[in-house]
């Protein structure tokens, strides 16, 4: 069974990594392949470091955006091991269902459901880098009967008090917050903090949906893997070669 790798940001927030960990448990669970996590900064072990003793894993992007670290820097360092590499999770149907039922339990737990929504993102100055956030919003839009708008932690405007703060000058009372984010971090401590929030909505890393896309994007290339000649599905392990530490330069998406 081949390896499998979530190829995370990192964060020097704890809680960070235990939810990562959390997500990981849960899809080892679902797939009984072996599952490691390699970060791009902050945190170790790093993607390099880890996929060096995992040659021919299959590396899952665990990334809610298509911006530089998932379309450069991840597909830079798998070339170096023989790994493939899926898409991340940007626009898919099951992070907008994550994101609903999110955001209905900070509802309930406010008293009741919000007048409008917004949606808040990392936040990418790279192209197609919001486009994750972008499809979100216009889906939860149809799950919705209230307007639902866009917001930027970083990199990208409106921010988050913005939003909020043009939907209370267009009458809204209940303005509601849905955190476009996969774990807790300086991003969701400052949703916490937007004044005149209804509700805010948990990151989306714990939910099982989440999981569930992982492992359809760990099944699709397992299945694709074309047996050799061999038996083998995988490549065979050439175990840890000496390669020169390819830069990985780091944006919030």
């Amino acid at each position: 069974m081949r390896n499998l790798v979530l190829a995370v940001h990192g964060s020097a927030v704890p809680e960070a990594g235990a939810a990562v960990e959390r997500l990981a448990d849960a899809v080892r669970r679902l797939t009984g392949a072996p599952v490691a996590v390699g970060h791009l900064d902050h945190q170790k072990p790093s993607l390099p470091y880890v996929l060096a003793d995992r040659p021919g894993a299959v590396v899952v992007p665990l990334l809610l955006g298509d911006g530089h670290h998932r379309t450069v820097d991840i597909p830079a360092v798998a070339r170096h091991f023989d790994c493939a590499v899926t898409r991340g999770l940007s626009g898919e149907h099951a992070v907008t269902l994550a994101l609903y039922d999110r955001l209905r339990a900070a509802e309930r737990a406010a008293g009741g459901p919000a007048g409008a929504v917004v949606v808040a993102g990392a936040g990418s100055s790279r192209p197609g880098g919001n486009d994750g956030t972008l499809t979100a919003v216009r889906r939860l839009a149809t799950l919705l009967p209230v307007p639902v708008a866009v917001a930027y932690c970083s990199a990208s405007t409106p921010t988050p008090a913005e939003a909020v703060a043009r939907l209370h000058a267009q009458g809204f009372r209940r303005v509601a917050v849905a955190a476009h984010l996969l774990t807790p971090g300086r991003f969701t401590r400052a949703l916490a903090a937007v004044p005149d929030t209804w509700a805010v909505g948990e990151p989306l890393a714990g939910h099982p949906r989440l999981a569930g896309l992982v492992v359809a994007r760990y099944a699709g290339v397992c299945a694709a893997q074309r047996p050799s000649p061999y038996g083998a599905t995988h490549p065979v392990p050439r175990g840890r070669r000496q390669v020169a530490p390819t830069p990985l330069l780091c944006w919030e998406a």
